[in-house]
């Protein structure tokens, strides 16, 4: 299988793994695209799929109607999506991405959970080169259709990894091919379960159990945080899960 599918089978059981966290993290999600798109899914994309993925997510349809109503408030038109890069201890390289409506709160807070956990915050862009921006579809398999005549025509479109997840097929594209690849699929009728987006690295690192536990106590800080969405890093936990 392929390096991005098998990152992301080391890790999906961890992440997000509370029900009121991927609540949150969707519910900010709606509000965001809401505000940049509108309000009606019909004629914003973005939207559309992540209401997709709250229904699939079994979030309260009044969750789902509160974010969409949420983003004509002048609070939330103040948010903004901020990433924040760093190292923690043993050189494990960390990105938060953020949406905030105070900055100033938010790269605080980032700062100090480096700090306090033997890392330190770097500059704006200095790890990208470390890891793959993708856009990662969770579609449902459709009848007649092969993994691989799947994955000839999604190429075009900006696919370069099609794997099976279950009963799912997971399909990972470039950050940028987002819209065609979600227009692909909606105009051949296939259903989308989720699309996010992931920060994949290029190698990862391999640490003791002692280190590892001191890197996880830094990550569940940021994922406690109600600023951060998402937490990528390099570390190697492929031998921390079964």
């Amino acid at each position: 299988m392929g390096r991005a599918f098998e990152y992301r089978k080391a890790t999906k059981l961890k992440r997000w793994g509370n029900m009121a966290r991927v609540f949150t993290k969707l519910g900010k999600q709606i509000t965001i695209a809401a505000r940049d798109g509108g309000p009606e899914p019909d004629t914003n994309p973005r939207l559309r799929v992540l209401m997709q993925q709250a229904k699939k997510e079994n979030m309260p349809k009044e969750n789902v109607e509160r974010a969409i109503k949420k983003a004509t408030d002048k609070d939330v038109s103040d948010y903004k999506e901020v990433v924040y890069e760093g190292y923690g201890p043993f050189g494990i390289a960390i990105v938060v991405e953020t949406a905030t409506d105070n900055n100033t709160r938010t790269v605080a807070n980032v700062r100090s959970y480096f700090n306090k956990h033997g890392g330190s915050l770097g500059t704006s862009g200095s790890l990208e080169f470390l890891f793959d921006h993708k856009c990662v579809f969770k579609i449902a398999q459709k009848d007649g259709v092969s993994l691989e005549a799947l994955e000839l025509e999604l190429i075009d479109y900006g696919v370069d990894e099609v794997e099976i997840d279950e009963d799912d097929i997971l399909l990972y594209g470039d950050f940028k091919s987002y819209s065609d690849i979600q227009s692909y699929l909606e105009e051949n009728g296939f259903e989308i379960h989720s699309a996010e987006f992931e920060r994949i690295p290029h190698d990862t690192k391999k640490l003791n159990e002692e280190q590892r536990s001191q890197i996880e106590k830094l990550l569940e800080k940021f994922e406690e945080d109600e600023d951060v969405q998402n937490v990528f890093h390099n570390m190697d936990e492929s031998d921390s899960e079964e």
